[in-house]
């Protein structure tokens, strides 16, 4: 329209065309025919047809307002930059510009000059002491942002990226240490300015994970955290939900209850820690050796199975990755406690509350049957050298010798129990759980735990006024029970889906109840292995 105005300005007074070029503008229709949807490009060369008119306008500016303002619009850099993009698309030119030879990051690591747009200012708002869920570590010479906490106050805004460095705070240098620009962030409050240089890195959704905790752990007690504030606490038995492991040493979690997430100490970290084995005193106290020479010989030890219970002992339990599933029925419910805590009473009393839910295995014996005794009802019988074989073969889940005669329990009778339908209860050394606790038996470990002294005491005296029991167990033997209780816990602890107090038969039963109905309608917890 403005090159149709100009050439017939030619045969006009100037006067004139201004006041054309206002009209044409002002027109109803005109502004209809603009707002068209889906116009297309008609020419190619408006940037051509600007710079004429340019030419015709300029003589008028001096003697009018409107020409001098329409001037200054057609000489604007965002409506160039308009027409040479409607030319471009136009002439259908959709090239891709070529790639920046170096970025900006590379040119302010390799202190190189950075362009000045390159540079960003970043203004957040806060309250004194609130933490912002960051944290920053030095890289060539700039602080560097390190992580961003999921769920904090930066992801949550998400105008900073790990990578970003941090030039200043509210006009101030920070400096390199991360501690002190911890400290500046964390006492600011109102409005806080921050001076960053972008990392253009592209972002990448890292992948998510549950663990089960299988020991406790306090932030405010680690000298290796980065920041103690951004640290979760948990306990053992937490279920936690992993965000980001990108870090070798912390991981980014929060309980599946709810809550912020903080940094947790990575499995590859904690298995460093308790694996360390500080220097023997006498190393350190006899002064300097000879390289290469240490002052005690360590003692290698091959894994035998014979020594089971004892590597148990000194497995390391961190974290098991877990995975939430619909109720389901379990097909194995594996009872484990010291001797004398109750089991056998626990699993009797199932056994005979639901017969048509639960059964048990028949267990095998060298020794010979007696006169009353038949095959398969109490005891399944074998010979010796049979029994050995099976051993030997791996058919057995457990065997042991009393009085001169095997005892055990075949795998093959619990698959037994598990195809009639009912799910196969055992009360088993907790030796076993490395073979039980797979998707093959699916089960729920149960811990029976003795009390303390006096209340397991005052229980023995209570069974045999009234009649249950006849045998009256000495102080020893109640306390060698519960010192038993404490060391099964703290070996097999992490196998356990649930621990029952046995401080009163009927209440331990009502409570182990009440627990298996839920399986049916609760979603749980397993490991996921039994999933994928």
């Amino acid at each position: 329209y403005c090159a149709v105005l100009v050439n017939q300005s030619k045969q006009t007074s100037r006067n004139l065309k201004l006041s054309i070029i206002c009209f044409l503008f002002i027109k109803s229709q005109a502004h209809e025919r603009f707002e068209e949807p889906k116009l297309e490009a008609v020419r190619e060369n408006n940037v051509e047809l600007v710079q004429d008119i340019l030419k015709e306008l300029s003589p008028l500016m001096q003697r009018s307002q409107a020409a001098d303002e329409l001037v200054r619009i057609l000489k604007e850099p965002h409506f160039q930059s308009l027409l040479e993009t409607h030319d471009s698309v136009a002439s259908k030119n959709y090239e891709t510009p070529p790639p920046s030879p170096c970025s900006f990051m590379d040119a302010a690591l390799n202190n190189q000059p950075v362009p000045p747009d390159a540079v960003r200012m970043v203004g957040i708002r806060k309250v004194s002491g609130e933490h912002l869920g960051v944290t920053f570590r030095v890289e060539s010479g700039e602080l560097v942002i390190a992580r961003i906490l999921h769920g904090g106050m930066i992801d949550q805004q998400g105008l900073l990226h790990v990578g970003d460095i941090i030039k200043e705070v509210n006009g101030k240098e920070v400096g390199n240490d991360p501690k002190v620009l911890q400290e500046m962030l964390k006492e600011a409050s109102g409005s806080v300015v921050l001076k960053i240089l972008p990392s253009y890195q592209e972002p990448h959704t890292p992948r998510q994970a549950f663990v089960k905790c299988h020991f406790d752990y306090d932030p405010s007690h680690d000298n290796l955290i980065p920041c103690k504030e951004a640290g979760l606490s948990f306990s053992s038995g937490d279920i936690l939900q992993i965000f980001n492991q990108e870090d070798l040493n912390w991981w980014q979690a929060c309980h599946i209850e709810g809550g912020s997430a903080g940094l947790i100490p990575s499995q590859l970290l904690e298995e460093k820690r308790k694996a360390f084995v500080k220097r023997d005193l006498e190393l350190a106290t006899t002064g300097p050796l000879c390289a290469g020479m240490s002052g005690k010989k360590k003692k290698k030890m091959m894994y035998l199975t014979t020594k089971n219970a004892e590597f148990d002992r000194h497995e390391l339990r961190i974290y098991e990755e877990v995975a939430k599933v619909p109720p389901f029925r379990r097909k194995t419910l594996v009872l484990i406690g010291a001797q004398g805590v109750g089991r056998r009473s626990l699993k009797n009393k199932l056994l005979v509350s639901d017969p048509q839910r639960y059964g048990t295995t028949i267990p095998f014996t060298s020794r010979k049957p007696k006169v009353d005794e038949r095959d398969g009802q109490m005891y399944s019988f074998m010979t010796r050298s049979e029994m050995e074989c099976d051993i030997k073969n791996g058919r057995f889940l457990e065997h042991g010798e009393y009085d001169g005669n095997l005892y055990g329990t075949k795998i093959n009778s619990i698959h037994e129990v598990i195809e009639t339908g009912k799910i196969c209860i055992l009360d088993v050394n907790p030796q076993a759980l490395k073979v039980l606790r797979t998707s093959e038996f699916l089960p729920y470990v149960v811990f029976i735990e003795a009390p303390d002294f006096e209340v397991l005491k005052a229980m023995n005296r209570s069974a045999i006024e009234s009649g249950v029991v006849t045998k009256q167990l000495t102080d020893s033997e109640l306390k060698r029970t519960v010192d038993e209780s404490e060391r099964i816990k703290r070996a097999y602890g992490h196998y356990f889906d649930l621990c029952i107090v046995n401080d009163g038969l009927e209440a331990a039963f009502r409570s182990l109840r009440l627990a298996l109905e839920k399986l049916s309608t609760e979603q749980q917890w397993v490991p996921v292995s039994w999933v994928f």
